[in-house]
């Protein structure tokens, strides 16, 4: 049976309608522009009563219960991604615009496998020490443990709604905690689906709940006197008004994945066609709405030329049309706002000298398509090469030497990933250690393997997803310490 659309709340296991049913947003089809769902906007009412079972359920269900319990139930979530791969595909596309094929084989095909790999970790993750002590003596025993930090509070972006939904839920369910997850106002309807395969898969009523709304909603949460932690992705702006509310509350813990402007170094001795590959996939990916992206092309001078116009070819041959569609090769970005954000860099790019190789416009009369663009003469002054565009709009720059390139890489606030291509793998090892990013890949991009951390430097973020690292996020560690008696028990002591 295909899921159903929900537009209500899920809290306690049940869809249920707003404290003030006359709040409501809609989410559009970004390629007809036409209204998909009129959902239900949650304020301080709903996310109070959501926190409240949250916190029920974390003291009596979920943080006594065994690891063995949360690694099977992770597995059932993700089986059952996998049974509605179709539909959680079909609803992906439909409300954020990316093709329909890489919905599926990316976006639900990852959800699933974050799921079971964290499953892995539910009855490993949560591992002390013993601890050898050197100032007490020697009758004294020392240990840790990691307890699950208590009620999260999830907040995700619109880009790849699904998948950090699960980059959220799958660490913190393994370590015993409980969450209240509130989607993007853009792209909320995938996370609503979700909720019914996590009820369907047993897990108990108030581990996990959603909440729908915009950014208000969202302060609500952050602000939460009894929300243990924010978890957040989105941008580096927002990521500052939530450490300040969390500050301001109850100095609540915050994981932050943030924006990026990364750079791509491309040496003269790369693989100029493997290069261009490794830049279009980089930069074009989810119609360059990736907070990775490789937004910054810096090309050395003696291929610089040949470089541009095997990056034109490729932006060239991407067909734009109905992300519905198994030829769709870009689709449009996700509402007009961001439209008119994207198309205004554009128009700086121009007015501020850089030369536009291919794109630069809208494409076609509906829908939010904009043309793969290309900018070439691009300085490092200019605001397309220091500021977020979020869309599909490349820039090219020139360099000489690659010290000179690793310093210009370096030259910005951002530091959420890094890639050079090079031949001479010393050479490339060497570029690599001494950019300041938290993922520096080398002949490739956006490789996100479960088992490899992601997260930034500077103000891309603090802490990191995937990964064991990933548990950190979600444990407290307490240290318990006592005396011991090394001497056998007296006679009466043993009567």
């Amino acid at each position: 049976m295909s899921l159903p659309l929900k537009t209500q709340h899920f809290i306690g296991n049940e869809f249920v309608d707003s404290a003030d049913s006359k709040q409501t947003f809609q989410t559009l089809n970004p390629s007809t522009e036409e209204v998909l769902a009129t959902l239900q906007k949650g304020g301080k009412a709903d996310v109070d009563q959501a926190v409240k079972v949250a916190r029920e359920a974390f003291k009596d269900k979920w943080e006594c219960s065994t690891g063995a319990t949360r690694r099977d139930l992770l597995w059932k979530l993700a089986d059952l991604v996998d049974k509605h791969a179709d539909r959680l595909a079909e609803i992906e596309s439909l409300d954020n615009g990316k093709p329909l094929a890489i919905a599926k084989a990316a976006d639900v095909a990852l959800t699933a496998q974050h799921f079971r790999y964290f499953s892995g970790w539910a009855d490993k993750g949560m591992c002390g020490k013993t601890i050898p002590t050197s100032i007490m003596s020697s009758n004294h025993f020392a240990m840790t443990v990691h307890e699950p930090i208590g009620v999260v509070g999830c907040i995700i972006p619109w880009n790849f709604p699904l998948l950090m939904m699960a980059w959220k839920l799958a660490p913190l369910l393994a370590c015993g905690c409980t969450c209240v997850l509130k989607s993007s106002e853009k792209t909320p309807l995938s996370a609503l689906l979700m909720c019914q395969l996590v009820k369907e898969a047993g897990f108990p009523s108030g581990v996990v709940n959603v909440v729908n709304g915009d950014g208000s909603t969202g302060t609500h949460l952050a602000e939460h006197m009894d929300v243990d932690k924010i978890c957040f992705t989105g941008s580096s702006a927002v990521g500052h008004k939530i450490i300040r509310m969390s500050a301001a509350s109850n100095m609540k813990r915050v994981t932050l994945e943030l924006g990026g402007k990364s750079p791509l170094i491309v040496c003269e001795d790369a693989d100029l066609d493997q290069a261009a590959a490794v830049a279009e996939n980089g930069l074009f990916f989810n119609c360059g709405q990736c907070c990775c992206a490789s937004s910054r092309l810096l090309v050395q001078d003696t291929v610089y030329d040949e470089f541009i116009q095997k990056c034109v070819e490729k932006a060239k041959a991407r067909k734009l049309t109905d992300p519905q569609s198994a030829d769709c090769g870009q689709g449009p970005v996700v509402d007009k706002i961001q439209f008119d954000k994207i198309m205004g860099y554009i128009a700086s790019g121009k007015a501020q000298g850089a030369k536009v190789e291919c794109g630069g416009e809208r494409h076609g009369e509906k829908g939010f398509f904009i043309e793969p663009t290309v900018f070439s003469n691009v300085t490092d002054d200019m605001k397309i090469n220091t500021e977020e565009i979020f869309g599909p709009v490349m820039q090219i720059l020139k360099f000489t030497d690659v010290d000179e390139a690793i310093e210009r890489a370096n030259n910005t606030p951002y530091g959420l990933a890094a890639g050079v291509c090079s031949r001479d793998i010393g050479r490339a090892m060497g570029i690599a250690k001494r950019l300041k990013a938290g993922s520096v890949w080398i002949n490739t991009w956006n490789q996100f393997d479960d088992a490899c951390p992601f997260g930034g430097y500077k103000t891309s973020g603090w802490g990191r997803e995937k990964s064991e690292y990933a548990l950190e996020n979600f444990t407290e560690v307490k240290c318990i310490q006592f005396p011991i008696n090394d001497q056998p028990p007296s006679k009466k002591q043993r009567a």
